[in-house]
């Protein structure tokens, strides 16, 4: 049985992969054979089902794991519109593992996701609806430098997920990305002026401590331990500083982050 790793397909200017699949069936088996033949027939019947379910959810799950795959709809509230300037294949994943159809050229889609590489759009197919990844040669802006822009954007977003799943701050984050990397803040102030908004968070963490105290027992004379009170210490802090919905600065009462400073690039606007 041929395997094939999905790391292989490499994509085309005609928007298939670089990959051919051949099979046949010979017209007279013998006997070992037949029992091969057999035996292969029952392993594509547990493949077949399972790729047709992951084509059915359109494989959501698998992106949401995905830590190449920066996913829009957590970064812009208005979503980001691409102009299909020629007929581009629809692949199920990133690697251009199944076609699932065609996009229909001179149409307006929404881009729900990226890597490096290829976009993840949802549009109009050549027969209905279809969501699935595309080339990038297959879309066109007015903007010249769109395809370089998204590239920023992609970097940019890669960084924030790691510290997001390092649970870190940087300058340059939005307090939307803030939240996710924290949580809600414990506290907060905030400082309307003319320029716009600015404002303090801070996230403290504390911990419980338990205090006792030693007693006797007064009919057995042996000493215990009572618990009397628990006192709530704080643990650590971290403020930041933000202007405009931007953190500007962050500090620290315990240093989680080795005394680098991160600092990461603002998001784009795109205008398309």
């Amino acid at each position: 049985m041929r395997e094939f790793s999905p790391s292989a397909a490499k994509w085309c200017g005609d928007g298939y992969p670089s990959k051919m699949v051949v099979s046949f069936l010979p017209i007279a088996l013998k006997i070992g054979q037949m029992k091969k033949f057999i035996l292969a027939l029952m392993l594509a019947s547990w493949v077949t089902p399972l790729h047709a379910q992951l084509r059915g959810s359109e494989r959501t799950s698998l992106f949401d794991t995905d830590p190449d795959v920066v996913y829009l709809e957590q970064t812009f509230t208005q979503p980001i519109r691409l102009k299909v300037a020629k007929k581009a294949a629809v692949f199920s994943d990133n690697m251009g593992d199944y076609r699932l159809g065609w996009l229909k050229a001179e149409q307006t889609v929404i881009l729900e996701a990226m890597t490096d590489k290829t976009y993840r759009v949802r549009g109009q197919g050549t027969h209905n609806g279809i969501a699935g990844w595309v080339a990038p040669w297959a879309f066109s802006s007015a903007d010249p430098d769109f395809v370089a822009n998204l590239k920023i954007l992609y970097d940019r977003q890669i960084q924030v997920q790691r510290l997001i799943s390092d649970k870190q701050i940087a300058i340059g984050m939005t307090l939307d990305e803030v939240i996710l990397s924290q949580g809600k803040p414990t506290k907060t102030s905030v400082r309307k002026t003319a320029e716009g908004q600015a404002g303090k968070w801070e996230f403290i963490e504390y911990e419980d401590v338990k205090n006792y105290a030693n007693e006797i027992n007064p009919s057995t004379g042996q000493i215990f331990r009572r618990l009397v009170s628990i006192t709530r210490v704080e643990k650590s802090r971290t403020s930041v500083e933000f202007e405009n919905n931007f953190v500007t600065a962050t500090e620290e009462s315990e240093d989680h982050q080795g005394g680098n400073v991160k600092i990461i690039v603002p998001p784009l606007v795109f205008r398309w």
